[in-house]
This record gives C-alpha cells, sequence and structure tokens, in this order.
C-alpha cells in the first residue's frame, strides 16, 4: 500500500492530470489524497468571486468523495499570483503535507505549463521533496494538464516528454470522466481542449503511443528505488 499525495495548483488540475490513474490506485488499495494549492478569491476577487471559488471547491470535494480519495486539502495560496509569493512558504506547507500522510509518491504539474502557478507549484515541491534527513518521497512524477501543457512555450526546456505511461482501463477512465463531470463550472464543450472529449481523446492518443487502448502520461522527476 502506497500513499500517495496529487497536488494541483486549482481544483481539477488533479483530475485533467491523473484522475484515471488516480481510480487505478485507489483500486489496487493505496492512499490518494489531494492538495490544492489555492484560492482564487484570495488572490484575485475582481477575476473570482468567493460564491465562485466555493462553487469551484464543492465540486472538487462531491468529485473526490466519488472517487474514493482519502482526504483533500485546500490551502489559500492566492492565485493567479503564486509568482508574486514567497515559494518558501509553499514549500513549507506542502511538507506538513507530506509528513502528516507519510507520503511515499507525488504527482505534480508540468513546469512548463502556459500558467506560471503550474511552475511555481512544480519549483515549491521540489524543495519540500528533497531526499534529505528522514525522507519519505520516492517516487515525483509530473503530470499533463489540458489547456496547460499543450499552450506552453514550445522549446525543449518546457516540452512536456513523457517518460512515463500508466496503463489504464475503459472502467478507470470513465469514472476519470464522471469525476470530471462534477466540475461543471471549469469544463467546456469540445472542440474546448478542457472538454471530456478532449480528455478522452489524450486518452487514447497516449495509450497509442504504447500500443494500449489507454494511458496517462507522466514526465519522471525521480525515482529512487
Amino acid at each position: 500500500m502506497n500513499n500517495i499525495l496529487v497536488i494541483a495548483p486549482h481544483a481539477d488540475d488533479e483530475l485533467l492530470g491523473c484522475g484515471a490513474t488516480i481510480v487505478k490506485k485507489i483500486a489496487n488499495g493505496d492512499n490518494v489524497y489531494v492538495l490544492v494549492m489555492t484560492n482564487a478569491h484570495i488572490g484575485a476577487p475582481e477575476l473570482f468571486s468567493e460564491d465562485n471559488i466555493n462553487t469551484v471547491r464543492t465540486e472538487a470535494q462531491k468529485a473526490h468523495a466519488f472517487l474514493g480519495i482519502k482526504e483533500t486539502v485546500f490551502l489559500d495560496f492566492p492565485a493567479p499570483k503564486l509568482d508574486q509569493q514567497p515559494s518558501y512558504l509553499m514549500s513549507i506547507e506542502i511538507s506538513k503535507v507530506i509528513q502528516k500522510f507519510q507520503i511515499d509518491t507525488v504527482y505534480i504539474p508540468h513546469r512548463g505549463d502556459i500558467h506560471k502557478d503550474h511552475k511555481m507549484v512544480f519549483d515549491a515541491v521540489l524543495v519540500a521533496v528533497r531526499p534529505r534527513n528522514n525522507y519519505t518521497v520516492k517516487k515525483v512524477l509530473a503530470y499533463e494538464t489540458l489547456s496547460e501543457t499543450e499552450w506552453g512555450n514550445p522549446v525543449a526546456s518546457d516540452m512536456f516528454i513523457p517518460t512515463y505511461f500508466e496503463e489504464v482501463n475503459d472502467l478507470y477512465f470513465e469514472k476519470k470522466l464522471k469525476a470530471l463531470s462534477f466540475f461543471h463550472s471549469q469544463m467546456a464543450l469540445f472542440p474546448a481542449s478542457r472538454s471530456l472529449e478532449a480528455v478522452d481523446a489524450l486518452s487514447k492518443y497516449r495509450g497509442a503511443t504504447i500500443s494500449k487502448m489507454r494511458a496517462e502520461a507522466f514526465m519522471v522527476v525521480r525515482i529512487i528505488s
């Protein structure tokens, strides 16, 4: 049994990036936790009302309960202004969650995503998971987020280049789609990339890459065995 933490800059990133993997890990008996880093109302009330943020968090809680996620932790760092936030404060809070749940595997957003919040979370997590002292984290993987990863800067250092694939079956994937459907305020209609159809297409493409029906793709940051 593993203790897995999926870290999301904003609620729903965790499901877009690795929702089917979450389902698979829970089915295999692992404990999965989700850490949502931001509260958009605190960072940009002119863009996001308090009611809107409460709606998204309620949607996340319903989706996570449906999947059987062990616990969801919401922090209140200011979105979309993490680049104006001292990153060490984020690292401290991430470390607290890792220690509390004795996490051994961490999934994080890709550093090259177009949204700066994703880059800031990636960097803060790397500080929190340094293999020093009595560390518990042995595996760190970066996930892709439709509507963020594909629009990043198209240069080598920022490209998402999959190096780790998680095969998922139709049952796991259908649960991911059902969980995403709880996010009425966030999902859009095709051909928007943040749509159920686009998520479906990506899973098939990543699966075809490894001659499987479906998969979710990741970049390996570190694996200690």
